[in-house]
């Protein structure tokens, strides 16, 4: 009788597979939240496997700080054109000019903490009652509280007290009017396996994942692209650097590594025997202790 092996990695994937087809199943209007990172990538890959032949059963969402990367854009206007499905756009830009979000001042500058308001918009008016996202519970402190349904209340906000129990795969759906639910098909996946699985898989990534030439700016220890969105400051002059980016999101606070790796066989040995967070070089992340779980309860990804 011939032995059925799994390894690691399908076993992940079908976990992934499997929770993406129970919100299909379970929810009247979801949406799957997308970054332009590697994760949301990965999860539009598992996406198109959970329901092909057919395309992929909601739309995506990208919520636009308007100081993307410009690689990112053009990276995911291509995905869109290839998987065939509906984007929707939320933009930080927008919430700014209509009064819902105040633009920051000062050094620290940013616009990460105004894309909860524009997210929380953007469900509102489309009336998704679940959104699919990329986190994975190794990433970050906050993320390991997080079921793979995660209930956010009637304002969009999360009580990591306040969570439903998950046996078994069991995943209860239930909630009141106006709620809804966050789900993280990628909860058990660490960065490796992330990796592991692009570099098996052969699914296209942004080059900004690839060791490259880029005007940097070090600033309060963390290597910022040099921008239009990036005022220099006395003292500062941005420098010609090797690097690499282990995340991708607004260009004011996503830091980048120095690094030589050009090929995901050499991402991969890198990320292996790296000893600094995957989330090291996020300016957003270092702003206190608790900045992650702060904006998760106020409606963050």
């Amino acid at each position: 009788m011939p032995v059925y092996k799994i390894n690691h990695l399908k076993e992940l994937e079908s976990e992934s597979i499997y929770v993406l087809r129970e919100v299909a199943a379970q929810f009247a209007k979801p949406a799957l939240l997308f970054s332009g990172g590697k994760d949301s990538i990965v999860m539009t890959h598992l996406a198109r496997k959970a329901f092909y032949p057919a395309r992929i059963p909601f739309p995506l969402i990208h919520i636009d700080t308007g100081h993307n990367f410009p690689e990112t854009l053009a990276f995911r206007d291509k995905l869109i054109e290839k998987l065939g499905v509906k984007l929707i756009i939320g933009s930080v830009q927008e919430s700014i000019l209509k009064g819902s979000a105040k633009e920051e001042t000062g050094l620290s500058a940013s616009r990460i903490r105004l894309q909860t308001v524009t997210l929380l918009e953007t469900i509102e008016k489309y009336g998704f009652d679940a959104a699919l996202g990329g986190a994975r519970r190794d990433e970050e402190k906050a993320r390991t509280k997080e079921r793979f349904f995660s209930h956010r209340d009637e304002f969009g906000q999360w009580d990591p007290k306040n969570q439903r129990p998950e046996l078994w795969n069991l995943f209860n759906s239930r909630k009141n009017e106006g709620e809804h639910f966050r789900v993280f098909p990628l909860s058990n996946w660490t960065e490796l396996d992330i990796w592991q699985y692009i570099w098996r898989e052969q699914i296209d990534i942004p080059n900004l994942y690839f060791s490259h030439k880029r005007l940097c700016v070090k600033r309060q220890g963390v290597l910022l692209s040099a921008s239009p969105y990036l005022p220099i400051i006395e003292g500062e002059k941005p420098v010609e650097k090797i690097v690499r980016f282990r995340t991708i999101g607004d260009m004011t606070s996503t830091g980048a590594i120095e690094s030589i790796a050009t090929t995901l066989e050499e991402i991969i040995a890198e990320i292996a025997t790296a000893r600094i967070t995957e989330r090291g070089g996020r300016a957003d992340d270092k702003r206190s202790e608790t900045s992650m779980e702060d904006r998760k309860r106020e409606g963050y990804f």
